[in-house]
């Protein structure tokens, strides 16, 4: 009798921590308490069905791939699988008793093992830094934040145009050991009329930061001009984001939802409600702890809330003005510790979700013009590790 091969295809699991995980695909009339990983390794994965292995009567393993490729080839053609499928189906919903019945294919397996849950890993968050203190200049952002010590760094979109293409940026972060965590993509509109654009120049994106090693997309929305937001305004941006979500996804990098001022999303409940709105698949949130503090919300209560969508986070402070007459704004950015944010507050929330991932310290400008980019960053670099106590 031959196998019966499952369908499963490697995925990333850098945004965890971890390297390649991987992702099994079967018929929504199956149930899935009759499925058990038993095995998995950098260059195969065994997916058995928990009935028919008690009996051995079953066994249903995925081919081995090359490791570290991101894609798998089968021999199988679709309808071998597709009865493949039927026949592992089959086999999970057939009776004790008809089981016990028929003869062994399989030795028993004991599948105890997985009765204990695995304990979560540990809190892990790596540092980088954004270049959008620089202006736009971003030769210069990565060679300062390589020589302070950072080891991430995120770009924006201007950096698309700069480079040409994501592979020549990789050629330059490598020099400069710097990991591309982020790209800054813009804003994404509600106008049914820019979709079909807004949404191929996201995707467009996606493909340079994915060449470039890149991570996570970032995006912000446009909120609306002259009047409220609505309920349907929150579903069609659920909407957009799910769609664009999916199709970053297919690029292989992930869609972060960035919590801005003047956004949808200034306030805990407009973040509330996009987060709600969108699927959880595809989207996930991208928080910046003096945005949201801002907009009137608590950070630290922010990261227990989404502790299921957090996808990574900017580290960054905020201080208010005093009001003048022709004021612009009532608050700037500034660096680290020199604001309102209760940062360590914010590091405690993160270790009690055993947050794994990035944290990308931003500073929009200088505030003070008699300093440098790089000598923000040494300050805020100083900050990190003298109060926060985390390593560079």
């Amino acid at each position: 009798m031959e196998r019966t091969w499952a369908y499963v295809r490697p995925v990333s699991m850098h945004h965890k921590g971890a390297g390649t995980g991987w992702q099994l695909f079967i018929p929504w009339s199956v149930p899935k308490r009759h499925f058990r990983v038993i095995f998995w390794s950098s260059d195969g994965v065994k997916i058995f069905a928990w009935k028919a292995v008690q009996k051995g009567l079953l066994g249903v393993s995925c081919p081995r791939g090359k490791t570290g490729r991101s894609s798998m080839r089968y021999q199988e053609g679709r309808r071998e699988f597709l009865a493949s499928l039927g026949a592992l189906a089959a086999a999970a919903a057939m009776p004790e008793a008809l089981l016990a019945g028929r003869e062994r294919l399989y030795p028993p397996a004991d599948l105890s093992y997985f009765d204990t849950p695995l304990s979560p890993a540990p809190f892990e968050i790596h540092l980088g830094y954004a270049a959008i203190t620089w202006g736009g200049n971003d030769r210069q952002a990565i060679e300062d934040i390589s020589a302070v010590g950072f080891h991430g760094i995120q770009v924006r979109s201007n950096g698309v145009e700069e480079f040409g293409s994501g592979a020549a940026l990789r050629e330059v972060l490598d020099k400069h050991q710097l990991k591309m965590v982020a790209l800054s993509s813009g804003n994404i509109s509600l106008d049914p009329a820019a979709e079909s654009e807004q949404l191929a120049k996201h995707v467009e994106n996606a493909k340079f930061l994915r060449d470039a090693g890149g991570l996570y997309l970032q995006i912000i929305d446009e909120r609306p001009k002259g009047r409220d937001v609505t309920a349907a305004d929150y579903k069609r941006l659920g909407y957009l984001l799910t769609e664009l979500g999916k199709r970053v996804a297919d690029v292989g990098v992930q869609l972060g939802y960035h919590n801005h001022m003047g956004a949808m999303g200034e306030t805990p409940d407009g973040v509330e409600q996009i987060i709600a709105a969108a699927d959880p698949r595809y989207l996930k949130l991208e928080l910046d702890v003096a945005h949201y503090f801002q907009g009137g919300g608590d950070p630290a209560h922010a990261i227990a809330q989404y502790s299921d969508r957090l996808l990574f986070l900017h580290l960054k402070d905020v201080e208010k003005l005093p009001a003048t007459a022709g004021a612009k704004d009532s608050y700037r950015f500034v660096e680290l510790g020199r604001g309102s944010v209760n940062l360590p507050a914010v590091l405690d929330a993160l270790r009690k979700i055993n947050f794994r991932g990035w944290g990308i310290v931003e500073l929009d400008a200088v505030p003070d013009k008699s300093r440098t980019p790089k000598e923000s960053a040494i300050i805020n670099k100083k900050y990190v590790e003298e109060t926060l106590g985390l390593t560079v």
